[in-house]
């Protein structure tokens, strides 16, 4: 995918390998193994062995001295001086030995990238971390490649290190080679939406957005529609419309399908591409909006996940929606108390131009609606009350299905990311009651917002749609400091979700 990530970011791709060598004997700038924290002290993993001889016998002797301890997340570098072909060896702490249930592969992830992340501007890593099995490989190869993540596009300064060039995945395990390759698909994918994420709102607003839509298309075999706002405004879609009549950066909405001759399922995914949010009329405080480009990290995650889909070549239809506006105050800016009419028909009264994800999501999900899928998956950073609710790192899911809700609570577990089913409280419905129109945008009270917000979503799902929302507004941006494969700045959550759908849906 370099074609696409170099007009947005850096052309910077970091490749993976695998190999079977032994890893005392890999010719590597660095070399990673895991160790297990233990009562007696650390106790080297799967993948380690062979190296207190290597060292001379001195390899717990060195980490005891060095305070290593096995912990979880814990990094500790080692130089070799010789010993090894590799000059510095990074000991990645994995927790307490596993069960019978064997490595967690989140663990490995998180080591993987924690242990690449300490190793920016070496060329060549190899990780020598637990890869029994297929899966354990290509969670470490998933790791690595996220951890190898940078974005360095307007960085000018010459002290900014290299992001690592090459990783090599040590594992003899059978379907290995294919795991691994689906890590790189998987990882260019989230990497692509990071990049998104982070580009400056000058340089990606939504006819710009929409151009990178139609330039994947050409790449992958995606069609590809885009609807301008005089399109917008003349089929309906008064959502799209209302948001974006504040910017001199008009709306598009980008309908993107994937479609195989096996496929015996549609899915269709929409997402909240708001590519700057003010808050509009209802502005915003400066120090809530300086991160406010990354308001469109829903429609990434769509985007990089039906990127990734057509990669793979999955034998499942997918459909993508980016609902795509900026959100600004100016003289043609909605007003609060204004009423526009859907593209389903129903009429919203306006009591917040802040709430505005959810006005461009339920045009999106509407005309998705007609794509006849089995299921609709919204994906939007919807609402400060979910971070209130459930952190920075716990996206938050809801759905009018029961079933399906846990369907992708469980999908997010299996990829690493971290969701929580959340219901959809029937008194809440009463809040969003307006005077004037078939239903507001905001309830009056600040509790329960999150759960209001999707109960609004749902009112616009027609009958026998099965259909799940993702809050991520925390996860899609990390504002702290980097941790596991989780670089500062945008994260591409949930987008590895998306992929998982997909492939539980292509079966």
């Amino acid at each position: 995918m370099p074609k696409l990530s170099a007009q947005i970011a850096s052309a910077h791709v970091t490749t993976v390998r695998l190999n079977t060598s032994d890893s005392v004997s890999l010719d590597t700038d660095a070399l990673v193994v895991g160790i297990h924290s233990g009562a007696d002290g650390p106790r080297p993993a799967p993948g380690a062995e062979g190296l207190d001889a290597a060292l001379g016998g001195t390899f717990a002797a060195t980490l005891t001295a060095l305070g290593a301890k096995g912990k979880a997340g814990e990094i500790t570098k080692v130089p070799t001086l010789g010993a090894l072909p590799a000059p510095v060896l990074v000991v990645a702490g994995l927790g307490e030995e596993p069960g019978e249930d064997g490595h967690d592969p989140e663990v490995l992830r998180r080591a993987a990238g924690a242990a690449v992340r300490a190793l920016s501007g070496t060329s060549r890593v190899a990780l020598a971390l637990p890869a029994a099995t297929a899966g354990q490989a290509e969670a470490v190869a998933t790791g690595g490649l996220l951890g190898a993540y940078a974005f360095t596009k307007y960085r000018t300064t010459g002290d900014v290190p290299e992001p690592v060039a090459e990783v090599t995945v040590l594992s003899a395990a059978e379907g290995a080679a294919a795991a691994v390759e689906r890590a790189a698909v998987v990882a260019e994918s989230v990497s692509l939406v990071r990049d998104l994420v982070n580009t400056p709102p000058s340089d990606l607003w939504p006819a710009r957005f929409a151009e990178l839509a139609e330039q994947a298309a050409a790449e992958h075999g995606l069609s590809v529609e885009v609807l301008d706002e005089t399109a917008l405004r003349e089929g309906g879609y008064g959502g799209i419309v209302a948001v974006g009549q504040g910017s001199a950066r008009p709306p598009r909405l980008v309908r993107l399908a994937y479609s195989h001759p096996e496929a015996a399922k549609t899915i269709a995914f929409v997402g909240k591409g708001i590519t700057f949010d003010s808050g509009g009329l209802s502005l915003k405080p400066s120090a809530s909006m300086d991160w406010m480009k990354s308001d469109m990290g829903g429609a990434g995650a769509v985007f990089g996940a039906i990127v990734g889909v057509a990669r793979l070549g999955l034998p499942v239809n997918v459909v993508g929606y980016l609902c795509l506006a900026e959100n600004m105050p100016s003289g043609t800016a909605q007003r609060p108390s204004d009423v526009f009419t859907s593209y389903s028909g129903k009429t919203v009264e306006v009591l917040d131009t802040d709430a505005e994800g959810r006005l461009v999501l339920i045009d999106g999900i509407a005309r998705a609606a007609q794509d006849d899928p089995d299921l609709i998956v919204d994906v939007a950073t919807l609402t400060g009350a979910q971070i209130v609710a459930l952190g920075w790192r716990t996206a938050g899911v809801m759905s009018n299905d029961d079933e399906l809700r846990q369907e992708v609570v469980d999908i997010a577990a299996a990829q690493g990311e971290g969701a929580w089913g959340m219901p959809l409280p029937a008194e809440l419905r009463k809040g969003l009651d307006s005077a004037v129109a078939d239903i507001a945008n905001l309830q009056p009270e600040r509790w329960g917002a999150m759960l209001a917000a999707g109960i609004f979503l749902r009112e616009f799902v027609p009958e026998g749609v099965r259909w799940a929302h993702l809050d991520i507004a925390g996860p899609a941006f990390n504002k702290g400091e980097p941790h596991g494969y989780t670089p500062k700045g945008g994260t591409g959550a949930i987008t590895r979700t998306l992929v998982g759908i997909a492939e539980r849906y292509s079966r």
